[in-house]
Formats: structure tokens, C-alpha cells, sequence
């Protein structure tokens, strides 16, 4: 699933005039939220003026709204909790026979997560790609991330084998996947983003970005 959106450096250029023109120093910080069904990309991912940085892009409101991820509680229902299928390739999702997941397909009611690298120029990574780093997780119990495809599991994260784990996304990518908690409680999940620069061949990061989610019993 691919989409496209005015770049935030002009939005950002438009919001100082607009606030300058009423004649305030700066726009507005973004309240404190909660969300709890609709599209947001979790790990929203940018690249300018020499800075690797990633967000929260809300996609539930009637304006998309760039949010720090600080800023933000994403609440995961009890109509998430699903029986886990039978089978060891299933065995990721723990041992207690049900896990909470947010669907990589649009449901009504629960949150559709993803992440997208839209605003990560061509040319500026090695391989037009950076790297996602899950590097630590805290709550009840195991978190991971995966998709399914002919009723089959792949797993890009698994807080249960090990951490950090790592997943490598090329530049204008949107996607989505299944974000799964195995027990009720509040998780701190900590993503990191990283890319070696073509020019030099040095990294770079957006340093440790931690998500907060309320998972309902």
C-alpha cells in the first residue's frame, strides 16, 4: 500500500508563516493523545537537513497530524484479544492460548498500525533503505510484530527470543503488519531507526523512540 502527502518541510514552512502572521514565535505543540482505532503510523521516518527523525503520523482524524511519540497513548481494546491457532509456527504469540492483535488489515473498532519511510530522499542511504532496531520492551509479557500471508506467520519482531532485533525497509515504503501483545497491561516498546549514509558510509540514527500501549483485558 503506497501513499503520498505534501512533504512536512513545506507544511512546516506554512504553519511558522501562518504563526508569525498572527504574530506568535512558533506553531502550537500537539496535546497529549490517546488512540484507539483508525490509521497511524507508528514509526513515521524522515530524513533532512542531516537529521534522521521519526514520529507518529495520525492518520484518525480529518487532518493528519505529525505527533511525538511521547505525546502519544495507543490503546489496544479487549475486542483485540484472539485465540492464537494451533501449531509451532504460531508459538511466538506465547503460551496462554490468546494475544491482543492489531490487525494488518483495516478493522473497525481497534487501531490499524504501520510505518512508512515517504519522506526518506533517494540517494541518501546506502541501498535506498534504513534499518528499524527493536531494541527493548517492558511489560507483562511478550510483544512482536508480523504478517501472514497464505495463513502463515512472518515474524520481523519478537520480544520473546531477544533483543535487539533488527528489519531492514527501503526508502517511500507504507506498510502494515500485526502488532501483537500476549497478555493485558502496559507495554514501553523502543524502536530505533538507523541508515548509513551513502556519501561516507557513516551511521546515523534517530536515537531510541519508545511507544507506549495500554492493552484493555
Amino acid at each position: 500500500m503506497m501513499t503520498m502527502r505534501t512533504p512536512r518541510r513545506v507544511l512546516a514552512g506554512l504553519a511558522v508563516t501562518a504563526a508569525l502572521l498572527a504574530g506568535t514565535a512558533s506553531p502550537a505543540q500537539a496535546a497529549s493523545v490517546t488512540l484507539s482505532s483508525g490509521h497511524v503510523d507508528v514509526i513515521d521516518v524522515d530524513y533532512a537537513a542531516g537529521a534522521l527523525s521519526v514520529t507518529v503520523m495520525d492518520y484518525t482524524g480529518t487532518t493528519d497530524v505529525e505527533r511525538n511519540p511521547a505525546d502519544v497513548l495507543f490503546r489496544v481494546p479487549s475486542t483485540a484479544k484472539t485465540t492464537v491457532p494451533t501449531g509451532s509456527a504460531w508459538s511466538f504469540l506465547g503460551t496462554g492460548g490468546q494475544a491482543w492483535i492489531l490487525p494488518q488489515s483495516n478493522t473497525t473498532g481497534l487501531l490499524w498500525p504501520g510505518w512508512n519511510t515517504l519522506e526518506v530522499p533517494t540517494g541518501i542511504f546506502q541501498n535506498n533503505r534504513v534499518t528499524f532496531k527493536l531494541t527493548n520492551v517492558t511489560g507483562p509479557a511478550g510483544f512482536s510484530v508480523y504478517t501472514v500471508s497464505s495463513g502463515t506467520p512472518t515474524v520481523l519482531f519478537d520480544s520473546g527470543n531477544g533483543l535487539p532485533d533488527s528489519l531492514n525497509v527501503n526508502r517511500n515504503v507504507h506498510a502494515h503488519a500485526n502488532w501483537a501483545f500476549d497478555a493485558a497491561g502496559t507495554y514501553a516498546v523502543t524502536f530505533e531507526v538507523t541508515g548509513v549514509l551513502a556519501s561516507n558510509g557513516s551511521t546515523i540514527t534517530s536515537g531510541a523512540k519508545t511507544f507506549t500501549f495500554e492493552v484493555l483485558a
